[in-house]
């Protein structure tokens, strides 16, 4: 069987994200927001998504690569009648006017890089998802869109005739394609275009530069950071599992789910991947979002989020469009919203503790430190006894999982650390008791006959997401007991091939098929943690086979074939593989690039 991987490279400014094919097409675009609805879907429906194609009249064949340390994508395509040309396609990113410039503005340039290639540009956005058909108005260098929530231009060089009538022309100069939502490009296009490109490749490379990355495979690192980086809506600065829907985890499975929304039980594993980076702006912006959510919610936490805030992500089937590669439903929205997740409280007071631990973090600005402090450990105070769906969002079936139990013993840890910052007996004491009953729980997981902790108690099932029991130090990673649960679940959970699975017990939708790709990384954070340092690096190392061709990653990996499935790529994979190389870089004692 061929291995499946995804043919996109991904575009973004923090404001937008688009998914640019090899082929050319921009398959998959959502404006005005990460969760809107898309103006190219071609990844769900390749005729209801709309298109937007800079194709020869014949066969062709096709590379693409980033221009080094940007988010600037290049694809080659090589005709099979002679000649070559080059599409650079990018959203404009650059501080000016003492703002970071982040306009809803994809801009692709043209340019012929052997002989006189004939090419053929398509542009047919979309809207509704693809239900809405748009109005084409032509202008005199320019097309409009009409009829969706915001009117569409494509601004260009091009005579428009031959964009309108989709007529093939020989590209003798360099050509430029501005689509804009909303505010149109009013500037001169091609010097503005060319000033916007050099502005944005200036802007990534610095923000690279300003990054404290390993040397540990660099490039990697390099790359997870900068397409972690546009999975952040700056305007709010929530940051998205995945910009897709419905990539299904493994053909036919009908896991197919909306992951353009915040999960608040990633933000631990975001902020330390924030933090080892060092990108404390992204950090901070993230921390907000998070305190605006907090201090609108009475009661408990939502396990996700829209980039807004948005609390009913209701979630619908669109029955009309095909699926990726025939694989249906297509959702948007996502019913977990509704669950029950109790880790995401611990989550969320670790992701503070940098906040008084860091003397790069002005203390001084903690003002609403006990307000804060005391107001989360009410929340975990009040499902630390409770039933949840867990980690994964089991549909219909409710446990006092492990993990859950273990992020809130870590978050009280935090807390109680917190506490003695600011000298607050009362808190601090409150802390140490929710933590020790928290331990309580986690201990009720332990089966001493197997020697590992199940995924909840009473259970007899394995789960990737105690792994974590090491890397939090709940088990000292030194112990016999730490190195005795990780050797119980890789028997269980590894692949001959080094993936690993997040369970292999029945869940709402029978077994799972394919592994989960940040559940391999944690294993290889574990291995680091107990002192297994050559494994570590030689199940890292197997890891990065299962990139595409630009080194993005998915969210799930076939165990026989390698393929790649889920959500693309998927944000956490690539937090999982930041936060692994840095585990092993400080073990080797080789932490930063200076």
């Amino acid at each position: 069987m061929d291995r499946h991987t995804y043919d996109t490279g991904i575009i973004g400014n923090c404001a937008f994200l688009a998914h640019i094919n090899k082929n050319t097409n921009v398959d998959w675009l959502c404006w005005p927001c990460f969760d809107s609805t898309f103006i190219f879907g071609g990844l769900l429906d390749k005729k209801k998504g709309g298109e937007f194609s800079i194709l020869p009249e014949d066969e062709f064949t096709s590379q693409q690569h980033y221009l080094e340390n940007t988010n600037v994508l290049i694809t080659e395509v090589s005709p099979k009648s002679g000649g070559k040309y080059r599409i650079t396609d990018f959203a404009p990113r650059f501080y000016q006017h003492q703002r970071y410039y982040k306009p809803l503005m994809l801009i692709r340039k043209i340019e012929a890089i052997e002989g006189s290639p004939r090419v053929i540009v398509k542009c047919e956005p979309v809207s509704e998802y693809g239900a809405v058909k748009l109005n084409v108005n032509r202008g005199s260098n320019h097309i409009q869109y009409l009829g969706g929530e915001e009117n569409i231009r494509l601004t260009t060089n091009i005579p428009i005739s031959y964009v309108f009538d989709e007529q093939a022309f020989v590209l003798n100069e360099t050509k430029y394609l501005a689509l804009t939502y909303g505010e149109p490009l009013e500037a001169a296009l091609i010097s503005t275009a060319d000033r916007f490109l050099a502005e944005t490749i200036q802007y990534w490379r610095t923000w690279i530069k300003h990054s404290s990355i390993a040397t540990y495979y660099q490039p990697f690192v390099i790359r997870s950071g900068l397409a972690l980086k546009i999975h952040q809506f700056e305007d709010t600065g929530a940051i998205i599992a995945a910009s897709t829907t419905s990539l299904p985890e493994s053909p036919g499975s009908g896991r197919n789910w909306d992951y353009r929304y915040c999960w608040l039980r990633d933000t631990y594993y975001v902020i330390t991947a924030l933090n080892h980076i060092g990108h404390f702006e992204e950090m901070e912006k993230y921390f907000g979002y998070v305190t605006d959510i907090s201090f609108s919610e009475d009661d408990r936490y939502q396990p996700l989020y829209g980039v807004t805030g948005k609390k009913n992500l209701i979630e619908k089937i669109l029955t009309d469009l095909d699926g990726y590669m025939g694989n249906q439903p297509v959702r948007i929205g996502n019913q977990a919203y509704e669950h029950i997740q109790n880790d995401i409280y611990g989550q969320v007071m670790i992701s503070m503790l940098p906040l008084y631990t860091d003397h790069r973090f002005v203390f001084s600005e903690r003002k609403d430190s006990v307000k804060w402090i005391e107001f989360l450990l009410n929340k975990i105070e009040h499902t630390i006894d409770e039933k949840d769906a867990g980690i994964w969002e089991f549909r219909n079936m409710a446990n006092i999982h492990c993990y859950s139990n273990l992020f809130q013993w870590a978050g009280a840890s935090a807390a109680e650390k917190m506490a003695r910052t600011i000298e607050n007996k009362e808190l601090t004491d409150k802390a140490i008791a929710l933590k020790e009953r928290a331990a309580a729980h986690i201990e009720s997981c332990y089966d001493p006959v197997r020697k590992v902790y199940t995924n909840s108690a009473g259970s007899s099932n394995l789960d990737a997401s105690t792994l974590q029991l090491i890397m939090m130090n709940y088990l000292d990673p030194t112990s016999q007991r730490a190195k005795d649960h990780l050797i119980a679940l890789e028997k269980e959970l590894r692949t001959p091939n080094g993936l690993f699975y997040r369970y292999l017990y029945t869940d709402d939708f029978g077994k799972p098929k394919t592994t989960f790709l940040i559940c391999a990384f944690w294993y290889v954070e574990a291995l680091a943690s107990v002192g297994r340092l050559d494994d570590a690096q030689r199940e890292f190392a197997n890891l990065l086979q299962y990139s595409n061709h630009l080194l993005l990653f998915s969210e799930d990996v076939d165990e026989e074939t390698g393929s790649q499935w889920g959500n693309f790529p998927q944000a956490y994979s690539h937090v999982g593989l930041m936060n692994a190389a840095y585990r092993i870089a400080i073990k080797l004692d080789k932490p930063i690039f200076l």
